[in-house]
């Protein structure tokens, strides 16, 4: 339990800020595809040399950044948007993984892939998801401001920088970064929930990107706690129990946050009576 806590925490100190800039890019669907995308290299490792997670991590990475570059060229060079790109990249990804889990492994070994295993995190996978809390934190200080100009109006960025296209890329890859640390704990269904829904939830509470960021690893924090004591005293699996927790903690700020659904109807009916 104390590996899953330091591990969930450190996912979410790199993975949340990461969601918040994909939820503002109106990518949130493509970090869900990025996600399952991991699985024929994390696949391939496997088969090479069974649950081990250097080689699983560094196939999955491998994955990763191949379909997000690849989707990302066919959407600049072609007429395809990359929504569609990156859906028909994640789609063989995921097709191809699973077929290769399932020639050799078992299905708890596929379930082990698909949904992670929070608390069996060793010391390994908490150098590996510290290392890449640590690398995204870095570049979010690095290329803040061109990350925020990006979101707001990329034509703009490229207009008088020369970090347009790269910081693109740039943000693809803490995406991959993120999401194979996550796979670690998560797995490659669940780990993209700890990135999307902290930050969807934060959305209700600031307008602003910077406490945007903040708040949105703090409700990661507190799903990661509450999900791991509900696992443990109802008996519950701890990777899904945390992404409810974030599910709950998301539906709570859509009714009560600043604005939510009902602050927004309470200031709505002040305004028609005054």
């Amino acid at each position: 339990m104390q590996r899953a806590l330091a591990g969930s925490l450190m996912l979410s100190l790199g993975a949340c800020p990461v969601g918040v800039f994909l939820m503002l890019r109106r990518m949130s669907l493509s970090g869900d595809a990025m996600a399952h995308a991991i699985l024929p290299g994390a696949a391939a490792g496997f088969l090479l040399y069974g649950l081990e997670i250097l080689p699983m991590t560094v196939g999955g990475l491998i994955a990763g950044v191949i379909v997000a570059l690849g989707a990302g060229a066919v959407s600049r060079f072609s007429i395809q948007r990359e929504d569609a790109s990156m859906a028909a990249f994640y789609l063989i990804s995921l097709a191809i993984g699973v077929l290769m889990v399932s020639i050799r492994g078992s299905s708890v070994d596929l379930m082990h892939v698909l949904f992670g295993t929070v608390l069996a995190l060793n010391n390994e996978a908490l150098l590996l998801i510290g290392g890449i809390a640590v690398v995204t934190l870095v570049a979010l200080f690095l290329f803040w401001r061109a990350l925020v100009a990006e979101c707001l109006d990329p034509l703009f960025l490229r207009s008088v920088s020369r970090l347009g296209s790269p910081v693109h890329f740039i943000f693809l890859g803490l995406v991959v970064l993120n999401l194979v640390g996550g796979f670690q704990a998560l797995g490659t269904l669940l780990s993209v929930g700890l990135m999307i829904l902290p930050a969807a939830a934060a959305r209700f509470w600031s307008q602003r990107v910077g406490p945007m960021c903040v708040l949105a690893v703090a409700i990661g924090f507190i799903s990661c706690v509450a999900g791991l004591l509900l696992s443990y005293h109802a008996a519950l699996p701890s990777g899904p129990a945390i992404i409810l927790s974030a599910g709950a903690a998301y539906i709570a700020s859509i009714l009560v946050g600043p604005r939510g659904v009902l602050r927004s109807r309470l200031v709505h009916h002040r305004h028609r009576t005054a």
